[in-house]
């Protein structure tokens, strides 16, 4: 062997055994999960502490008032309803008021995004400020209980919690809502709920999230990060505060009816997440030097990919080492590595699909998942030769007419 195939099997076996990293993260979250579906919903607390219902909304005037009537149901006698209607442009404030929401309003078009638009309600909530504010977003519905679960969790615990925060495809939303819909529910349901098996904190996933005010009122959200809620997630955990899974608490939304805004919302996220995976390297030794394991997860679960991206380099993994092995004769260590990397990620996949996904996507379109998968693979080159959206960008939540 010259020094040259020695050098492509050492480059092939780290790149390996880098990807087999997450691909490990991944399956054991998801085999946590899967080992301990069958649970009972915790009962409804028998009281809790008055909470400020947060909701941050940007030219939502087709969806506020609805929200603002259903959260409006589930606020105990000295809850608040804050809506915060950020640059809007529409008549979200006015609606939002008519429905009975206390409402301010913010016009900054310098300073745009989620992040800024919760730091502008915090301090207007720090005149009288509630226990527990509770953040949720303005398409957003919440299951019967969920706010009295997450508010006593949040209080009780004195750590933030976050609840099942899942969103559906609209009717006839077609192959690519569906595949989104698995994804977001694998990240946002089976994940969580595989940390909090092992007795982990979980990430904070946008809307849902209830927090102690203690912990909410200094906390840093005035920045356009594209994935404010992970951010805000790991920036409390390495302060001490990560946050609870609570399963029980529901948060329903839906994915924009139109393919652009499903586009578009979906690029967000993964150039959000794809930039905190930098971030979250820079981080690791930090976490490791806190002492705590639940830092030290949550850091290590920003390092798995996206789904769709961790499928596509696992597979470009194994051909790439699988042809390079055959045609330069070299060792079989790093075919090995990808071999096991390949069964890992399936096996797992294949479990959280068969517990939990075959109702988002049901067997038959399965097959079918292959275009759209080779559809995805024009998103991360521009990515990476830097074509990004750079700033927060409001999805198209326009319904058809």
């Amino acid at each position: 062997m010259t020094n040259m195939t020695e050098l492509i099997l050492v480059a092939l076996s780290l790149a390996n055994l880098a990807l087999l990293l997450p691909v490990a993260i991944f399956a054991v979250e998801i085999f946590a999960a899967v080992g301990r579906r069958r649970r009972h919903p915790l009962p409804l607390p028998a009281s809790r502490p008055a909470a400020a219902v947060l909701v941050p909304a940007h030219d939502e005037e087709q969806g506020v008032a609805e929200t603002v009537l259903a959260l409006r149901a589930q606020l105990g006698p000295h809850d608040r309803l804050l809506v915060v209607a950020d640059n809007c442009s529409d008549a979200t404030a006015t609606l939002a008021r008519e429905a009975g929401a206390e409402v301010i309003e913010r016009h900054d078009p310098l300073r745009r995004g989620k992040g800024f638009a919760l730091d502008f309600g915090i301090r207007h909530l720090e005149k009288s400020p509630p226990e527990v504010v509770v953040i949720v977003d303005a398409d957003c519905q919440l299951g019967a209980g969920s706010l009295d679960r997450l508010v006593a969790q949040a209080s009780t615990s004195g750590r933030p919690a976050q609840g099942l925060y899942l969103m559906s495809a609209p009717p006839g939303g077609g192959l690519n809502m569906q595949v989104a819909e698995l994804a977001f529910l694998i990240k946002n349901r089976v994940r969580p709920a595989g940390l909090h098996r092992l007795g982990l904190p979980c990430h904070l996933t946008g809307s849902g999230m209830a927090f102690p005010w203690a912990v909410i009122r200094d906390a840093d959200l005035a920045h356009d990060s594209l994935v404010e809620d992970m951010r805000l997630g790991i920036d409390l955990a390495l302060a001490g505060t990560p946050a609870q899974f609570c399963e029980d608490a529901r948060i329903d939304s839906h994915f924009p009816f139109s393919e652009t805004g499903a586009a578009s919302q979906r690029r967000r996220w993964e150039e959000g997440h794809i930039g905190m995976i930098a971030s979250a390297l820079g981080r690791l030794p930090v976490a490791i030097r806190s002492g705590s394991p639940g830092c030290v997860a949550l850091v290590l679960d920003v390092l798995v990919p996206p789904l769709t991206l961790l499928l596509m380099l696992v597979a470009a993994s194994f051909a790439i080492t699988a042809i390079a092995t055959w045609a330069l004769s070299l060792g079989q260590f790093a075919l090995v590595v990808s071999i096991v990397t390949v069964g890992l990620f399936l096996v797992a996949a294949l479990a959280a699909w068969t517990a939990y996904g075959r109702e988002a996507l049901p067997p038959r379109s399965v097959l079918r998942v292959v275009p759209y998968i080779l559809r995805k693979i024009l998103l991360y080159p521009r990515l990476a030769l830097g074509s990004r959206v750079g700033a927060w960008v409001r999805t198209d939540r326009g319904r058809p007419d």
